[in-house]
Formats: C-alpha cells, structure tokens, sequence
C-alpha cells in the first residue's frame, strides 16, 4: 500500500516538474508579446536646438502626447520659378537669363541660389533665384517667359516638434507588460483579447469589459493574418519624408537609401520622430512595422533646428518621382494651402502614382482645422482615434475651409487610425509610444504598404483605387459625424479583400447624401431645409481608378423618385471640368420646389454621374474607359418658418488664412497668431450654431455680396469678426433692407494701427517682416456700413473681466463702441487697456468702456441694430467664457421687439458717446488686403472697389422622374462596383505575427539570438519554432520520469527486517535462491 501511494505521487509530480522545466525552456526564448526585462528605451539626443524627449522611470509606461505647431514665412528677396517642363541646368539659367535682360532693368542684381542635394543632377522643373530689390515688373517680365509657368517667393518652414505628458493619470502597465496610453483615463479588468477586438465599437454601451490591448498596432489591425499568407511588404518602396534615421538602427534591414535634404552635414535623427515614423511602418523587431520586407527611402527634409524650405521639398519630391516610390509618408502640414509650389508638386506626385499618405492635423477638437496636404483630394488624409475608439482629441476636424466662401467645404479626414499611445522605434534603439496624427498617418502608411505587396496586378493600384479600398472597406464608429471620422475606422482584413477582386472605376465620397442620418451627417442632419431657404450645398469628392485623368460625360441625371416625393426639391450641379489627378468635385445644391412651400415630409432621389478615362491599353472598346456612379439624395423639408426665426449668417466678408497674414482676435495667444479656421457656422463657430439650433433658430449661410438676398425672409443678418471691405452697392441695400425690417447684428473685435504695426512678424533669419493686413476685424469698412445711424466702432484695445446681468464674461482683445445714436441703449464696463499693455508694456484699467449698444431705428416698421466689439465669446477658437445667453438675448431684441430688462435696466447702462473725444479709426497706409480681398482691386496706388460682381445663379437640372420605392436606408458598408468580398476568402488562421528578432548580445544584452537565425535577418518562421521547443522539453522530462518509473518497478520489493533465523532454515533458503540483504 506504501509503494502504491509513492507511486502515485511520483504520478503527481510529473506535470508539476514539466510545468516548471517548460516554463525554464520557454523563458530562455522570446515569446510572442513579451519585451525585454528590462523594458525598452526611448533615447533622445539632447540636441541644443531640439526638445528632448522626457524622461520617465517607466518608459514602457510613459503618456506622452506629440504636439507639432507649424509657422511659414517669405524668405526675402528669394524666389521661386517654376517652369513649364523639366529643364537641365543650364537651360534653366538661360531662360531666366533671357526672361530678366528683357526686363530692362540694368541695375538689377540677381544669381541662382545653389542647390546640394541628390536631385541636383537630374532635370528640374523649377530654380531657386536671390533678386536684390525686385520690381513687380521685373517679375512680371519673367511670368512672361514662354516656359516660366509661376513665380512665387520661397517660404521658409517651421515645425516645432512638443512631447509634453498626457494630463491625464497614465494607465498602469499590467502584468504582461503590455502597455497603453490613452487620451482618457483607462481601467483594465480583464486580459482577455478576443479575435473581434479589431473592429469592436463599444461606444454608446453603458457598461462595457475594458481590455488590456497588445501593445504592437500592427498585430491589433490583423497585420499577422497577412503576413500569414506571405505578405510583409515585399518589393514596394516606402518613402518617409522626415528627420532622418540612423544608419545602424537595430530595427531596420531594408534601409536602401538616405538622402539629406537640408542644409546640415549629416543624415541621421537628432530629433527621433523620422524614426519613430519609419519604425511604425517597417520596424521588424520589438515595436513590429507593418511592412518590414518593404523597401525604405528615407527623405532627410528637416533640420534639427525643425526647419524647412519649400525648395527642399521640391527637390525631394521630384527625387521620389525618379526613384518611382510607391508609399510616400508624409507626417507634416500646415494650414497654408495656397503654397502654390508645394501644392502643384503634390498633384505632381500623386499624377506619378505616388500613393501619398499624410498627417489630418493635432488642432482639435476645433472644427475647419485641416491641414495641407492632407486636405487635397489625391491625398488620404489621416485623423487618429485611441484604442476604445474614441476620436482623440487632438485630431482635428474638417471640413476643408479653401471653398469659401462661395462653396462648400468637402468630408475630410478620409480615415481614421489609432494615433494614441502607438509604440514606435526608439531613436537609437528601443520602442516608446507616442500619439498625435503624425503617428496615426505611419499607421496608414504601412497598411498601405503592406496592401501594395498583396495584389498581383500592380498596375491596378494608384492614389484613388488605394483610397477607394481604404473608404469603402473602413468601419463606422457610432455616435461620431463625418467630419471627425471621415468614412470610418481602418480595416485592414476588407481592405485587402475589396483590393484583390477589384476593377478599375469611379466612385464618390461620400457616397449618398441623407440629410436625415444624424449624427454621422452633421452639420447636414442638424437643419431641415424649406422654400426660400438658401440651397444646401454639399460637395462630392469624385474618385477615378481608372485613370489618373478623366471628365465627366456628358452631364449628370437627376433623377426623383416619385413615391418618395423626389419631385419637391431641386436639384444644381457643377463639376470639375476635368478630373486630374485622380479626382474631382461634383458640387450638388439642393433646394426646395414652390409647391412644398407648406409640405412637410422626406423625399428622396438620385444622381446619376458617368466618368469616362483613356484606356491605358488603346486595343480596349473605344480606347476609353467609363464608370457609372449613382449619388443617393434624401432631404427631410418643413414648411417654410416665420421671419422671426430665420437668421442670416454673413460669410462673403470673412477673411482667413491664407492667403494673407490676418491676425487672431485674441492678442493673448501668442502661440497661435494666425486666424486660419474659417470663421464658419460650422468650423470655429460651431457651438454658437447649435445653440442657436437648440433656441428653434433656422440658420442660414450668405456666401455672396449683401446684394444677393431676399432681406424679407430673414429677421436678422449676424455679422460677426468680418475682415472684408464692402461694395458701395451693398452698404446701400443694407440701409434700404433695415429700414424695411431687417435687424443687424454685429459682433467686432479689435482694430489698431499702432497695434498692427507692433504684432508683425520679424524673421531674423531672412530680416522679413510680416504685416497684417487687419486688425482681429476691418473695424474702418464696419464704420462706413453703420455710419448712416450715427454708429461706430473705435481703435481701442481692451481685455478684462466683468459681470453683466448675474452671467461671468471675459473681454477678450475687443474695441469699443466709439459712437452711438443718443436715444439707444448702451453698456459699459471697466476694462484693462490692452493696446497700452502692448505699446508700452504699461497696465492702466479705463473705467466705462462702452461695449454694447441696442438701437430701434427711427422708421415706420424698421429694424433694429445690435453692437458688441467682441467676438471671442461666441468663437470656439479661444473662448474663455461663452456669451450665448447674450445672443439669445439680442436676438430676442432684434427679431421680436423685445429688449431685455437685465441689459435695459442694467447699472452699466451709460449716456451714449458722442464720438467726438478721439478720431475714429484709420485704414492702415501701406497695407496689402486688395491683394486678397473680393472687393478692392488695385489703382494707382489707392486700391478701390472692383465693380459688384453678379450674383449666382443655379441652373436647375431637369428632373427625369421615376416611379419606383427609394431604398430606405442609404448607407450600407459601400460595396464598389464589381467587388465581392465572399470572393476574396481570407483563410482561417490562427493568431500570429512574425516572430521579432531579438537583439544581439552587446546591442542591449535583453535576449539570446536563437539558433539558426543570422543578426540582422528576418526570420518569419521563428514564431513556428517556440512551440516545437516546448514540446522538445516536455518530451525530455516525461521521457526522464518514465525511465525512472520502469527502473523502479524492475526493482524487488523491499522487505522487513527479519529475526536471525536458524542455520538450518538459512542453508534450505540458499539453496532456493538468493535473496538481497536489508
């Protein structure tokens, strides 16, 4: 019975002993998953002209948020001329030689600024040229060249790179040592990470399992399943236009070529972001690329003072031309999109069939904040979101500002990633993690990349196929409108599927209009629209596979469903004549018929657009490719609302940058100078909209002069932080249309000469100033508009804080109200003078500054005039304290006669001013806006208004009825033409990403290289050899207790201790045989 007990604990024993020499053998191999013990570093050379990284004790565990700011400004007396082809040399310096001696000028001193780069051997197609006191017509006289097609001057690049911790507690590193950093605080309760996480959207649950996530993004987009199948890149070349990377990185093997662009002696990273980029996309070891057989090119563009030019972008970019990239990152932008050089170079770029992928922007969540180029149409543009699939909050938001104000900004970010907290590669060696777009662009970057490698037919993947996969494959996040996500969530499984059974054809973006699907539809859904309403604009992105040009045939059909009541709206259309490179515009304005001027309801209809493209191969029919494409309209109509409720927002006088330096309204946000959003109800804007939503106010849209509306329909015109100069015209009709009725807000901010002169621009590098061309607002044009009632604003500059009817308010850089009609009403406030503050450095508080003014005009059946010289409490740009209880209350003056007792009886209520203590403000002399403005046109030195333009007119297209039911719900996962996904079967494996090879021993001591693989190479089979070793060791052990087992049982029984028997019994036992002794 003892021995049988032994047995069975030795029995017991066995797997406890396996266990553990499992666990020894294992330890001693890299696991799938694991870091080293010491976890990676996150080096950062201190250089003195680069922000270090910081330091922290954990850096697996660091929360650290990338910020890039961007800046640009004109480099003096440089210039570029851009010609008409490709030139060598020599023939460049000839015709600019030619174009200058024609000129005239003898005195003129000009030489070409010499370029060192690779480029510099090849034919370009533009020179850099210094010329020392250029007359216009000295520039004239080169645009005049035959083959000079631009001059524009060089800009100058400043990207300021911020690594500043998240403010948010960091989330602990869990026992696996998987790490994540979010923008939120993150509670991890369980490990478990199941197959369906990659396209989980838990949004709107109320209670949900917050799982720990891998910590390679590559692995949670499902990148192994491809690798799986053999696709790691192979055979695509990737460009990353950044800092740079070292040669000897441990992360890379397929570096083939890095070439500086700059103007200092080396190519390597002093910043880390270059390779941080370049390792997110093709790292192959720790912090897993997603393409790590693909060929990199590394493009040194920035200096580690964070520096650019726009000629270095140039040279590299038409050196990725001749080297046929295919991917091109491009981690940068800038809210300067009328830099007509780099702008064409890109279009360039991409008509070469360069896939360019690039960074939306780290300005959220203020809307109207995209940045170029990833706001062109060839470009996919990237926004980011964390790993819970929230829009992070500093992805910035669309739509695209340049269409204003006449048109329509188009959905942009195309896509979203991850872009919080992603691990990328070290500067020397090592991973940390990083969020901002500039790390969700590499993510998109290297999916690209990795597709590429995927198909067979190379010559079917171009700019737009790549991103028709991309959209029409992405994954709606819930709750989240268009102009956050795009067209929705990377799936890289989809994308692959609809890329490998894809044919060559047009499609939309977006691809249906419903202008009752909220909130993905927002600003569209927010507002029904009615009869007299301004047409509802919205603008389609065409994309052509086909081709990298094409054109739409003859024009599209506009069809309405007559079941569906498609027959009470109209319909306007115009398109891009020629669709280059690979895209295009549809622009599509829908109003409403006169015979629903009372009807309430939804109707429904579709557009039906046909592209057409050469053939590449002329033998196909027709030498011509086509590609019918139908845009689905659903529109919810009301009844037309009162005049009291309809208010008239003033976008034709709105100015922005680019192209001319108009300054921010706040003067207290010296970091942000540039007042660049857009000044749209659904841009910077944006929450005073849907207040005024919220308030039952219909909110409409003015993207022409004053001229060009119906005054009786509206009850107020909202004119708000206006830059524009006026028409003579529309001072007149706005005079007219008041004093039938119309009522006429303003909200100003601050206009000073002294003040304007102080806040330009100084370069010490280039000795460039840059003037504005404004103040926040063109306070002298708002003077010439009211000056008729005896208004006007002032060239005062205050700031402060002050209490009005029981709410907190912040005056922030606003004027004053300088005069104002003796029987209104009139508010006022002590304040700091700001502008003495900024002369003179000096603080001084100036009681009774007169800020807000209520006036009924005189005439029978007149309107009202509201003023306030501050705009920032309604602007979502730099809002401190919001003011919408204020516009409410003005509204309710101005639309409904009804002054509000908390401002008519306020104690701040003081005598008008007269307006005779100082002169009213003066136009800046010298100053450049007719150069940007719609209204001024140059004239002998005093710029004076261009005759009024006409006003737009739509034509309607002709409705070609059908009487058939409307699909009720428009969206549906978008299914390209002639794409089957069943057809495209991804196998069924299991869970796996090629094994990361460890680094050697003095590289950083944390693994053993495993047998069999070189330093240096790239092993996908080494994932497969972990478990064979595991059940090598467990076969030794089980094999080592089984020998020992038999051995045991081979053995006799032990037996008792026996008394000495008698000699007799001993001599009889020997005989029988002999027995061991005890």
């Amino acid at each position: 019975m003892i021995c049988a007990t032994t047995l069975q604990l030795k029995m017991l024993l066995i797997p406890v002993w396996a266990s553990m020499l499992l666990g020894l053998l294992v330890g001693f191999v890299p696991v799938v998953g694991m870091e080293p013990t010491e976890g990676a570093k996150s080096d950062f050379d201190h250089t003195p002209n680069a922000e270090p990284l910081p330091s922290s004790s954990g850096s697996n565990c660091s929360q650290l948020t990338l910020k890039l700011e961007f800046s640009s400004k004109v480099v003096e007396h440089e210039y570029i001329i851009a010609f008409t082809g490709y030139f060598s040399a020599k023939a460049r310096s000839l015709y600019i030689s030619s174009a200058l001696r024609n000129s005239g000028d003898r005195a003129l001193e000009w030489h070409i600024v010499p370029r060192q780069n690779p480029a510099s051997d090849f034919p370009s197609d533009f020179e850099l040229v210094h010329i020392r006191q250029a007359s216009p017509s000295s520039l004239l006289t080169l645009e005049d060249h035959p083959y000079i097609k631009r001059v524009t001057p060089q800009r100058k690049v400043f990207r300021m790179l911020k690594y500043v911790p998240s403010p948010e507690p960091a989330a602990p590193c869990n026992a696996t040592r998987q790490s994540w950093q979010s923008s939120r605080p993150f509670r991890r309760t369980s490990l478990s990470l199941g197959s369906g996480f990659w396209h989980a959207t838990g949004r709107h649950s109320s209670r949900r399992l917050l799982r720990a996530i891998p910590r390679h993004v590559a692995q949670i987009l499902q990148a192994d399943v491809l690798w799986q199948m053999g696709h790691t890149g192979s055979g695509v070349k990737v460009a990353v236009f950044d800092t740079g990377l070292s040669e000897k990185h441990p992360h890379f093997k397929n570096v083939k070529e890095r070439t500086n662009w700059t103007n200092e002696k080396t190519l390597d990273d002093g910043l880390g972001h270059g390779t941080f980029v370049a390792g997110v996309i093709a790292s192959m070891r720790e912090c897993q690329g997603f393409a790590p057989d693909s060929e990199l090119h590394i493009f040194r563009v920035f200096t580690n003072n964070q520096v650019s030019y726009t000629s270095w972008f140039l040279d590299a970019f038409n050196y990725a031309i001749l080297k046929k990239i295919d991917v091109l990152n491009l981690s940068i932008g800038g809210p300067d999109f009328m830099d007509h050089p780099f702008v064409d170079k890109v279009w360039e770029l991409t008509a070469n069939r360069v896939i360019m992928v690039s960074a939306i922007g780290n300005d959220g969540p203020l809307y109207g904040t995209l940045n170029n180029p990833a706001d062109q149409m060839d470009v996919i543009g990237v926004g980011g979101i964390d790993f819970e699939d929230n829009i992070a909050r500093f992805s910035s938001r669309g739509m695209t500002t340049w269409e204003l104000p006449g048109g329509y900004g188009r959905v942009k970010p195309d896509i979203v990633t991850y872009g919080s907290g992603v691990r990328g590669s070290g500067l020397k060696e090592g991973c940390r993690s990083l969020s901002g777009t500039s790390v969700a662009s590499p993510v998109v970057a290297g999916a690209v990349t990795l597709l590429v490698s995927t198909v067979l037919n190379r010559e079917l993947v171009n700019p737009a196929s790549m991103k028709q996969a991309l959209i029409a494959s992405a994954r709606r996040l819930p709750g989240v409108n268009m102009f956050e996500q795009g067209h929705g969530k990377l799936d890289l499984i989809r994308a692959y599927q609809i890329l490998n059974s894809y044919k060559p054809q047009a499609s939309l973006s977006p691809s249906y209009i419903d202008l009752t699907e909220c909130p993905y539809m927002w600003p569209y859904c927010s507002q029904p629209i009615y009869y007299g309403g301004m047409p509802t604009i919205v603008n389609v992105t065409i994309l052509n596979g086909m081709g990298v040009t094409g054109r739409i045939v003859d024009k599209p059909i506009w069809q309405p469903y007559l079941p569906q009541n498609g027959d009470h709206i109209d319909v306007a259309v115009s398109y891009s004549p020629v669709l280059w490179p690979w895209a295009g515009y549809l622009a599509v304005s829908i109003s409403v018929a006169k015979k629903a001027a009372s009807w309430e309801g939804v109707a429904q209809g579709h557009v039906m657009v046909t592209v057409a493209s050469p053939a590449e191969n002329d033998s196909e029919a027709g030498g011509e490719l086509t590609s019918t494409v139908k845009l689905p309209i659903k529109v919810k109509i009301v009844a037309t609302p009162p005049r009291c409720k309809r208010v008239l927002w003033d976008q034709y006088h709105n100015l922005r940058y680019p192209p001319g330096y108009f300054p921010r309204d706040n003067l207290r946000m010296k970091n942000d100078p540039l007042d660049w959003n857009g000044d749209h109800i659904h841009t910077n804007f944006r929450d005073m909209y849907q207040h005024l939503r919220s308030m039952g106010y219909f909110v409409e849209v003015l993207g022409a002069p004053i001229t060009c509306f119906d005054a009786s329909q509206y009850g107020t015109l909202l004119m708000v932080d206006s830059e524009e100069e006026y028409f003579p015209e529309e001072i007149t009709k706005l005079r007219r249309d008041i004093d039938n009725g119309l009522s006429l807000i303003i909200f100003s901010d601050w206009y000073n000469t002294s003040v304007m002169r102080k806040v330009k621009f100084y370069d010490e590098n280039t000795r460039q100033w840059w003037m504005p061309d404004t103040g926040g607002a063109n306070v002298p044009a708002l003077n010439d508009l009211i000056s008729v009632w005896g208004m006007a604003f002032s060239d005062g500059l205050y700031e402060g804080d002050f209490t009005l009817a029981d709410h907190d308010m912040y005056y922030a850089s606003g004027c004053s109200i300088a005069r104002f009609p003796e029987d209104g009403i009139v508010i006022a406030k002590n304040l700091k003078d700001q502008g003495l503050e900024v002369l003179k450095q000096e603080t001084a508080v100036v009681e009774g500054v007169p800020i807000l003014g209520l006036y009924q005009t005189p005439s029978d059946g007149g309107g009202r005039i509201a003023l306030y010289g501050d705009s920032n409490c309604i602007d979502d740009s730099h809002r401190q304290k919001d003011c919408f209880w204020m516009l409410d209350a003005l509204l309710q003056y101005t639309s409904y006669s009804m002054t509000p007792p908390s401002i008519s009886l306020s104690h701040s209520r003081v005598a008008p001013p007269t307006g005779t203590e100082r002169p009213l403000p003066q136009r800046l002399e010298g100053n450049h806006l007719y150069r940007y403005s719609k209204v001024l046109e140059p004239h002998l030195g005093d710029p004076k208004p261009r005759p009024l333009p006409a006003c737009p007119h739509l034509s309607w297209a002709k409705p070609q009825p059908l009487n058939e039911t409307a699909p009720s719900n428009l969206w549906k996962h978008q299914k390209l033409l002639s794409v089957d996904l069943d057809k495209v079967a991804v196998p069924n494996v299991r869970a796996y990403r090629p094994q990361v090879r460890p680094l050697s021993p003095g590289e950083s001591g944390a693994w053993d290289i495993p047998g069999g693989i070189m330093p240096g190479r790239y092993n996908q089979e080494v994932g497969q050899t972990i478990p064979v070793f595991a059940f090598l060791g467990a076969m030794v052990v089980l094999s080592f207790f089984v020998v020992q087992l038999t051995k045991s049982k081979s053995k006799p029984k032990r037996r008792k201790p026996r008394i000495k028997r008698p000699t007799y019994l001993q001599q009889q036992q020997t005989m029988i045989g002999k027995t061991p002794g005890v």
